[in-house]
């Protein structure tokens, strides 16, 4: 029995074994789990609430194990998690403003999602400290989101986020819902990961009632995840680019990010594969042509790759904006449990389709690229090299592509089921409990951006103002899933 499993194990006993196991603790256990916290290595991987529980989900990234543990608040009052795991403080201040469970101990007491009253961002003192207020609306087409800047000069002292502008009740509005009804808002958590979320909705689902997606269905899931990954990357490295005044490559990235959209829409019906992935499979499947129009897509993305990188890499006025800018601290990093290619670029070796890994990746061959210097050049580096990843994995998939069904009935009962995937950000976590009748009870998704917000706030610290929106974009938080 690993560290984790063992802990959790003498301070409470187990009610569920679900993917994850989880055990019921009193405030005795409680408060022991929180002291082990403050000194184990663990990361915290969600931290939600339903109408009279506290759940906290965890992963040890020594061995893999994951675990959640269940605490009954019915005096709508916990001992805070953000005490020891500064990444469940707004995750607190969200249980506090949805479910009126009030964190004890809390660092910071301060609202989340209501915006029904001024809101009091921390102070700052010295000499020439001025304030830049931006948002929530911006000139760009992009979500709502406020940052408040301390400045002296041009140099930020502090970046402040209020966010939660974008909130739209997802967890509301699933209940109620059959899990195909459901599906359609796990789509629409964050539309640039709308794969991803579907998938970890989906496979939540299927693990509360023991069953699992054809082997075809499996495959094509993943074909649909490395696609989003691709394009996104190469949005993000154009917008990047664009944002250090070099249009070129945000010109020729954004073309073959069309490509790819275009080639998505060809193959499974949608630019962004929304609806694709449902509970107990998928909705569309690939026609033999398909797989030939992938194969070209993919041979003629990475040449398109390699060029821009080439010039990227070759323009010392580039580079000079993006080395040694907007660092991530790899303490932070960690702390946070930030993944996706912000973690990587500070070194943690993290992504959940290796651990605790899901099938069809168990059988492919991937590599998970790092660096250390955590900067913005790092975080496009990564990018760059989970591209050339996805490419290889994605002729794999189209090499040994099965035949049969892409999706099987699923039964109607009761049930409870846990899933983490990952999406092009970083890994997702979704929580499904279905009712008697099969119907989704309570539904958590839980966005990596929740830990990657937070850290933008202290990689812009030092920076220029002028630097802030390389900064933003190389971190390119989502604001909808973040704020459900």
């Amino acid at each position: 029995m690993t560290a984790l499993l063992a802990t959790l194990t003498s301070l409470g006993p187990k009610d569920a074994e679900l993917p994850w196991p989880r055990h019921r603790l009193d405030g005795r256990g409680w408060l022991g789990l929180l002291a082990q916290l403050a000194q184990e290595d663990w990361t915290l991987v969600a931290l939600f609430a339903d109408a009279t529980d506290i759940h906290l989900a965890l992963r040890d990234e020594g061995d893999g194990s994951h675990a959640l543990a269940r605490y009954a608040a019915p005096s709508r009052r916990f001992p805070s998690v953000g005490r020891v795991r500064p990444g469940a403080i707004r995750l607190e201040r969200a249980i506090r403003d949805l479910h009126g469970i009030e964190a004890d101990g809390a660092p910071d007491l301060r609202p989340w999602l209501d915006h029904r009253s001024a809101y009091a961002f921390l102070p700052v003192e010295g000499d020439g400290i001025h304030q830049i207020p931006v948002g929530p609306v911006h000139a760009g087409i992009i979500e709502p989101g406020h940052f408040r800047f301390h400045a002296n000069g041009e140099l930020v002292v502090r970046l402040e986020e209020r966010l939660g502008y974008a909130h739209k009740g997802i967890e509301a509005l699933a209940v109620g819902r059959r899990p195909d009804e459901a599906a359609r808002l796990a789509a629409r958590v964050s539309g640039d990961s709308t794969v991803a979320h579907s998938l970890a909705f989906a496979r939540a689902v299927e693990q509360a009632l023991g069953q699992s997606a054809p082997p075809r269905g499996i495959v094509l899931r993943a074909l649909m995840a490395e696609l989003e990954r691709i394009a996104n990357h190469l949005g993000d490295f154009g917008a990047i680019c664009n944002d250090a005044s070099f249009t070129l490559i945000h010109a020729h990235a954004t073309s073959a990010r069309e490509r790819v959209l275009q080639a998505a829409e060809t193959c499974f019906g949608h630019r962004l594969m929304m609806d694709r992935v449902m509970p107990g499979g998928v909705a569309a499947d690939l026609l033999p042509e398909g797989v030939t129009r992938l194969l070209r897509l993919v041979d003629e993305t990475e040449r398109t790759l390699a060029y821009l990188f080439r010039i990227y890499d070759s323009k010392p006025s580039l580079l000079d904006r993006t080395v040694s800018t907007g660092v991530t601290l790899s303490e932070l990093v960690h702390r946070f449990g930030a993944g996706g290619y912000v973690g990587r670029a500070a070194g943690r070796a993290v992504d959940a389709r290796k651990s605790p890994g899901y099938a069809p990746y168990d059988e492919l061959d991937f590599d998970i690229p790092l660096s250390l210097e955590a900067d913005v050049h790092a975080r496009v580096l990564i990018r760059v090299r989970e591209m050339q990843q996805s490419f290889r994995l994605i002729r794999q998939i189209l090499e040994r592509l099965p035949s049969g069904e892409i999706r099987t009935d699923l039964k109607v009962g009761p049930g409870e089921g846990a899933a983490l995937v990952e999406s092009f950000r970083g890994d997702i976590f979704s929580f499904v409990r279905l009712d008697a009748e099969g119907r989704v009870a309570r539904y958590h998704p839980r966005d990596p951006s929740w830990f990657q917000w937070p850290l933008l706030e202290a990689c812009v610290e030092g920076n220029i103002v002028a630097d802030f929106p390389l900064c933003n974009k190389s971190l390119n938080c989502s604001y909808a899933g973040h704020d459900l």
